[in-house]
């Protein structure tokens, strides 16, 4: 889902959601309780976060990958592959599946490093292992109890922060904010700390970091965007800073599968007003093969304003 605007402050809708909210944050500290999280023999790095919507976690994912890689580990990526049909299965870069099979985030993942598919992390994690994983990194699964982490980084959106600090759905909360702050090894804002996050945040290590675009070749500047993201201003005001006129933009719900008649208006619409369409990695792989030449992505990347994620990785000794 897009994520609710209502979201943003204490108002009336929020009020009246909040009964629902401690059901859910309840619900979600039982969970946690009930099932004991089962190690295995390499080390575990999660990428969560506290909060719903889009943060930025699946591209720090791949940039913490990337930086493992640089060490010379051999990181695989674990998955429950959110709106696939698929589990037990690995995927590697230019595999055999498709998003309807194994989900949009892991098809992006897979081509930094491979991805164990399944809705239990531990057994994810096993098959990782026996394909010969050194180390895990979780995309998302911070509230997922079933897998050990021995690091948990918690990412939150500077602009968005925490929001209106109330539970699912009456605000953006997963969970508790001090009980998912006290299983956090650090939290890495991306962005500017337009919500002064780290006065909340005071016993955990703060990393800092931006988004950054792959500055795309940029002929026509006139653009339609696209996107079914979490949070899709972020991803039009990166194509603003790149310096494209954003004549229009579409919003879709988060991991949406887009039909033929939904990016055959997208092409009309374009053709039309002679535009180019943009949009991003994750909602690309969802594109049909014979209609991908119509639309460019814009490709970003995380980085970190100093290297206290590598003296994290150091110190837990995995690097």
């Amino acid at each position: 889902m897009k994520t609710p605007t209502f979201w943003k402050d204490k108002n009336l809708i929020s009020t009246l959601l909040l009964p629902l909210g401690w059901g859910y944050s309840a619900a979600t500290a039982l969970r946690m309780k009930l099932h004991p999280a089962q190690r295995v023999k390499i080390p575990v790095i999660c990428i969560g976060n506290i909060t719903a919507g889009g943060t930025g976690k699946t591209p720090t994912a791949v940039t913490i990958a990337k930086l493992l890689q640089k060490h010379g580990k051999k990181p695989f990526f674990v998955s429950r592959g959110y709106g696939g049909t698929l589990q037990g299965v690995l995927l590697r870069k230019d595999g055999p599946f498709n998003a309807k099979e194994v989900g949009d985030e892991p098809l992006i993942l897979a081509q930094t490093a491979p991805v164990a598919i399944h809705p239990n992390r531990f057994n994810a994690a096993l098959i990782a292992m026996h394909h010969g994983a050194d180390c895990i990194i979780m995309d998302d699964g911070f509230q997922n109890p079933t897998l050990y982490k021995d690091i948990s980084l918690l990412v939150i959106d500077g602009g968005f922060g925490l929001g209106n600090m109330r539970p699912v759905p009456s605000g953006p909360l997963r969970e508790d904010l001090t009980a998912g702050l006290s299983r956090a090894s650090a939290v890495l804002i991306i962005g500017e700390d337009k919500t002064d996050i780290e006065s909340k945040i005071k016993s955990l290590p703060i990393i800092k970091a931006q988004i950054q675009p792959i500055m795309p070749h940029i002929g026509n500047k006139n653009i339609i965007a696209f996107a079914g993201i979490g949070r899709p201003g972020k991803f039009y005001n990166s194509l603003r800073d790149c310096g494209f006129k954003l004549i229009n933009a579409h919003d879709f719900p988060d991991h949406h599968f887009y039909s033929q008649n939904e990016l055959e208006k997208i092409i009309k619409e374009a053709k039309e007003k002679g535009a180019e369409i943009y949009t991003t990695s994750k909602d690309m792989v969802k594109i049909p093969p014979e209609l991908k030449h119509y639309f460019k992505v814009l490709e970003i990347e995380i980085k970190f304003a100093d290297n206290k994620i590598i003296e994290i990785l150091k110190n837990a000794k995995i690097i």
